[in-house]
């Protein structure tokens, strides 16, 4: 995929930031459908990263490789943070997805809402932007490829300069 087939990001801007995990079950099989299903909740602009297997991260031992990916949108003008999250969680249910008894613990599907435009929150059942983002190669490398020159909120740097200044132990494969 090309870089850079986002725009860079402006205040007024209500795209949408979701990334996508799977370690359960068919994971390349299971992002294609939940990619599916997110793009139906975009009004327009729905842009999909490719697919990258990782490494597990602050999971319990032994737990088996992910799948990555990142996709951003525009919402429709009705939605706000906190519904889209209720609709990712839902989404997050309909694949199979159970009450974490473990943190971190093998999932079937993990939505997380990264960004939603400008917006910021920091409440019990949400914070914006997600705050390890910037933190996770596998997060930051799919979102390099559709934004990398997108300024998530809170920060001064263009995500392709958060990439180039990540360091982990994190192991990535563009699938």
């Amino acid at each position: 995929m090309s870089a850079n087939l986002l725009q860079p990001a402006s205040v007024a801007d209500r795209r949408v930031v979701v990334a996508l995990g799977s370690n359960l079950g068919d994971p390349p099989a299971v992002l294609r459908e939940a990619m599916a299903a997110l793009h139906k909740l975009a009004q327009s602009d729905f842009v999909a990263a490719s697919l990258w297997q990782s490494t597990p991260v602050d999971c319990p031992p032994g737990s088996p490789l992910f799948v990555n990916a990142v996709v951003a949108f525009t919402p429709w003008p009705d939605e706000t943070p906190e519904t889209l999250l209720d609709r990712l969680q839902a989404l997050e249910q309909e694949f199979g997805r159970w009450p974490k008894v473990v943190l971190n613990e093998p999932r079937p599907l993990d939505l997380d809402l990264i960004a939603f435009g400008s917006e910021t929150r920091s409440t019990p059942r949400l914070t914006l932007p997600h705050p390890r983002a910037r933190l996770r190669h596998f997060v930051l490398e799919p979102l390099n490829e559709i934004a990398p020159d997108l300024i998530l909120p809170g920060q001064a740097k263009f995500v392709r300069e958060l990439l180039a200044a990540l360091r982990t132990d994190e192991s990535l494969r563009r699938l």
